[in-house]
């Protein structure tokens, strides 16, 4: 296939991928929104005034961009975790396979899909939060493009668990108990530097501590990570996954089984 027919096919699979999610937008778009918005009644309004400021910023603004982060986090990883797991248990994917269409286009255009709805909810929930805090933005640039990346690694990841999973059950055990607590341990509701010494070299081990903060500084100015540290390992994780999930998708890994 040409650049022109990959470009197509990539199109095709991203168009197929959004337009699953917004069929059923009540149930992908709705629910995350919801349940931000609680945090933000919860912790911003009711626990918020009684912590005080939290790095020279109202503890409201504070959580706002980790909120943001974490819903784009969950939803990019689950559309891609889900779709792509229908895809093998309908047996879908093994048509797509078998056309001239390049794995490497059929694993992008299911992460950007992943990345397009990551992104959307994001972009819905810094609405909302609009009713809440007054966002500043300090640096547009950074804040775009750790969103952007941050979407697309998740996607990766996602994808990753679809390949692996062997029923639907195995969908829902990494967002349950490796992600969520990852995401929660990763800086959304405080700053490490509160932390003891050890806590705060174990949360250094966390890659989602450096995405959280490199979005915050986007916002407020503020990190307590290097910023240049962040980039590098979100680029770093990119590559690597999306390595091991296109030799996975070159040897049938299971699909052909």
């Amino acid at each position: 296939m040409n650049w022109q027919q990959n470009c197509i096919a990539f199109m095709t699979i991203l168009r197929k991928e959004i337009t699953r999610f917004m069929r059923i937008w009540q149930q992908a778009i709705l629910p995350p929104v919801i349940t931000t918005s609680l945090y933000f009644i919860i912790f911003g309004n009711l626990i918020g005034p009684r912590i005080g400021d939290m790095g020279g910023h109202p503890y409201m603004d504070f959580i706002v961009p980790g909120l943001i982060l974490m819903s784009v986090i969950t939803n990019a990883y689950a559309n891609v975790s889900s779709s792509f797991f229908s895809a093998k248990f309908q047996r879908s994917i093994e048509e797509l396979q078998v056309s001239p269409t390049p794995n490497s286009i059929i694993l992008l255009g299911y992460v950007g899909g992943g990345a397009v709805r990551g992104l959307m909810v994001g972009i819905v929930v810094t609405a909302v939060s609009l009713f809440f805090s007054k966002l500043s933005v300090h640096n547009l640039t950074i804040m775009v493009s750790i969103v952007i990346l941050t979407a697309i690694l998740f996607s990766l990841a996602g994808f990753l668990n679809g390949i692996f999973a062997q029923k639907f059950d195995d969908v829902t055990i990494i967002p349950n108990f490796v992600l969520t607590p990852l995401t929660y341990l990763g800086g959304i509701f405080y700053s490490i530097k509160l932390l003891p010494d050890f806590w705060q070299t174990v949360s250094h081990i966390n890659p989602i501590l450096y995405m959280i903060n490199a979005f915050r500084y986007g916002f407020l100015g503020i990190s307590d990570i290097n910023l240049g540290l962040s980039f590098g390992i979100i680029l770093g994780f990119i590559v690597l996954l999306f390595v091991i999930s296109l030799r996975l998708l070159n040897s049938g890994f299971g699909i052909r089984q």
